[in-house]
């Protein structure tokens, strides 16, 4: 297919849209100077219209014009000439020098240096940033740029009213107009609306929120001196006429205030602190007050966060910091939940997916398990309340996939009356409907809460027909009022066993329960729907399935070549207890090489069925089995190849069994599968068949097994 070109006004063009876009949506919004900069700008010529954009577009605020090469912009000193003139552009000045220096080659630096007669006190050893650093303390700028070029340097001025319009537009500072470019390449997708709403209740919030959304920004670079800027541009900013607004700016002065806690401006990090008044702020200012002797305040501030807390997991922090450091309670929430977890034994192969080791345990107990974390509650938000968010005109540009009713926490307010119908159905058991009919009208369209490929409708089906509909329903008005508190934190497994629908937070060796997970788990115990911390305990276990497996293929290049037989058997507690076979058309001829050595013919595998038609088969096979092979990356390689080919995942927890035989019994020449077969007397009639080399692959498992086995008996007794 040809790849899409962009035209040669493709930046105009989008600039031009972004510009008519705002100027209908948010007409009412626009000041003055912004109504005079889409004047003027249409009067400039085409182009200095394209030379500032270009600059807009490019990273920083100054720019050398000797490396501008726009050939669709025809006279690009004169359009420079333009800018100047309406006052889009400018010659450098003095607060210009650091990013001058930073935009100067090396060499350029110590040319200009010598030149101004300092060539004894520099070196060229110098890092660039070294030598930036001597210009700036020994070189007043009126030389460095008479000497290094300043004149052919050309910078943005007067961009509020760009930056302002590109905010309205995307809702955020960091945005440009590059994400035009991908959509109009096809790299970037845009939602299907087609009416759009102001993100912004008035003049008054938008400019708030733009102002605040500004300082979060700069704060990103952590310079010093941008800190001490953001103070008096958060102390005296403009007014918070909004919770968004509000939540701006505590965000900013939260971080602001972290930063002259740890520089141990006290007072200052205090008053930021009070003017942020976010939970966030007031968990620092409650910290800091405690951590200064300031005791009384700080037990005065934790009665007020007890009394009327802000959110769930505020009252939490609040109640876990007064116990332990007023109530003489040694322990903390989290540290008390964490031991107090019901210990789960998980085979130790399973580390580094714990979640599946446990889901293994707990569907091995008789349970049907979901893997749920944060997907399965934002899939059963989304779809329950689709047409309130993704139909009701929430977008504020194409670029949106998220409403902006969630972000600002206007969601509960704007829709009521309809939220509360729907819990209502909720809380009588017919909440499923709902769903059915949103996925029967909506399947597959894109949206900013869920990706439709993880959308698990038997979970969501039991979690509807199992779970305390009132406490589900409590859980759902919760994520209406707070998205963005309620967003993350939900436990990773939800189980449904005898009817009755429980959750489970898994937590291996070392792990730590976070503050969301830890108010996740109370706030889903308090609307009667169990939840718990399944502490893991890594060792063999007895019970875990382990499915070792041979293929035999058309050659060794896994995303070419072809599977020509399976061959698999299901070990448990060092006994076969299933085998499992097939022999699979490649849908490519066999080499002769390859014939030769497995014995496997063209003949064989005419008939046999391709690989989709054993999948679903085979899967099942493997259940919750722990995959082992003799080399297990060729043949996991392979498999998980073909399932991709069908856009599926193959995704289980592995072990090599010659990496486990080099480990447990070392000394040997060669580890191949038929050399240790002989070493160790396991029986191998038809080697290069998969059936048979999975047998006795199997039996040098139970080697390494038992050898694990022995080595955790005397580990245990020396601890002991």
């Amino acid at each position: 297919m040809k790849p899409t070109t962009l035209p040669v006004y493709y930046y105009l063009d989008h600039f031009v849209e972004m510009l008519e876009f705002v100027e209908r949506t948010y007409g009412e919004i626009l000041t003055d100077d912004d109504r005079a900069f889409t004047s003027r700008f249409r009067g400039l010529s085409k182009d200095a219209q394209c030379l500032l954009i270009r600059m807009v577009n490019r990273r920083g605020t100054i720019f050398n014009r000797a490396l501008f090469k726009y050939p669709e912009i025809t006279d690009l000193e004169s359009a420079a000439r333009n800018l100047i003139a309406c006052g889009y552009a400018r010659g450098l000045r003095a607060d210009d020098y650091s990013a001058f220096l930073l935009c100067q080659p090396k060499t350029t630096l110590l040319d200009g240096a010598r030149a101004a007669g300092f060539g004894r006190d520099i070196r060229t050893s110098w890092s660039k940033p070294a030598l930036a650093a001597f210009f700036m303390a020994a070189i007043p700028f009126d030389v460095a740029a008479k000497h290094c070029g300043a004149a052919g340097f050309i910078a943005l001025d007067n961009t509020r009213s760009i930056d302002f319009l590109l905010y309205l537009y995307f809702g955020k500072t960091a945005d440009n107009l590059k994400n035009f470019a991908l959509r109009d390449l096809g790299v970037l997708r845009t939602n299907q609306e087609t009416s759009f709403s102001s993100r912004f209740i008035d003049s008054d919030e938008a400019h708030a929120c733009f102002h605040y959304s500004q300082v979060l920004d700069r704060i990103e670079a952590r310079s010093p001196d941008i800190y001490h800027w953001a103070v008096t541009a958060i102390l005296d900013g403009p007014p918070r006429t909004t919770d968004y607004a509000a939540d701006l700016a505590s965000r900013s002065a939260c971080q602001v205030g972290q930063f002259f806690e740890k520089q141990g401006k006290l007072d200052l990090a205090e008053r930021l602190y009070r003017f942020g008044r976010s939970a966030d702020c007031r968990e620092r200012l409650v910290r800091l007050l405690y951590a200064r002797g300031d005791k009384d305040a700080a037990e005065v501030l934790l009665r007020e966060m007890i009394d009327d807390p802000g959110s769930d997991d505020e009252h939490l922090f609040a109640m876990d910091f007064y116990a332990r450091k007023f109530g003489r309670q040694r322990t903390g929430l989290s540290t008390a939940l964490l031991r107090s977890g019901r210990t789960i034994v998980v085979d130790d192969t399973h580390r580094g997916h714990p979640e599946a080791g446990v889901a293994g345990v707990l569907r091995r107990r008789g349970g049907d398990v979901y893997f749920a974390e944060n997907t399965l509650w934002l899939t059963l938000f989304g779809l329950l309340f689709w047409d309130e968010l993704f139909e009701s005109g929430q977008f504020n540009s194409l670029f949106d996939w998220l409403p902006h009713c969630l972000r600002d926490r206007t969601f509960h307010r704007r829709f009521a009356a309809q939220i509360d119908a729907k819990l209502a159905q909720v809380e009588a058991g017919h909440g499923l409907p709902i769903i059915l009919r949103t996925v029967a009208c909506k399947w597959g369209r894109s949206n900013g809460l869920f990706a439709w490929e993880h959308v698990q409708m038997d979970a969501l089906r039991a979690l509807l027909a199992y779970a305390n509909a009132n406490g589900l329903a409590a859980i759902l008005r919760t994520m209406c009022e707070d998205f963005r508190g309620m967003r993350d934190g939900f436990p990773d497994l939800m189980q449904v066993h005898d009817g009755r629908v429980s959750f489970v937070e898994v937590k291996a060796e070392g792990d730590a329960i976070r503050r969301n997970q830890l108010t996740r788990l109370r706030q889903l115990e308090q609307a009667g729907i169990p939840a718990e911390i399944g502490r893991v305990d890594y060792r063999f276990d007895s019970e875990q399935d382990y499915v070792v497996v041979d293929i035999e293929t058309t050659g060794s290049w896994s995303s070419g070549d072809r599977i020509t037989e399976i061959g698999a058997v299901k070990v448990r507690n060092h006994q076969l207890t299933e085998e499992w076979h097939a022999l699979i058309n490649p849908q490519r001829p066999i080499p002769a090489k390859i014939v030769e050595l497995t014995g496997i013919t063209n003949q064989m595998v005419r008939d046999a069925p391709v690989f989709h038609e054993v999948a679903d088969r085979f899967m099942a096979f493997m259940g919750d089995g722990i995959f082992v092979a003799h080399n297990v990356n060729f043949d996991y390689g392979f498999l998980s190849s073909e399932y991709e080919r069908l856009g599926r995942r193959f995704r289980f927890p592995k072990l090599c069994t010659c990496v486990g035989m080099r480990r447990r019994y070392p000394g040997h020449k060669s580890y191949g599968l038929g050399k240790l077969c002989a070493i160790y007397g396991i029986e191998l009639e038809d080697h290069h068949r998969a059936l048979c080399d999975a047998r006795a692959a199997a039996q040098l498992l139970n080697l390494i097994n038992t050898k694990r086995v022995a080595d955790a008996e005397t580990d245990a007794a020396q601890a002991a």
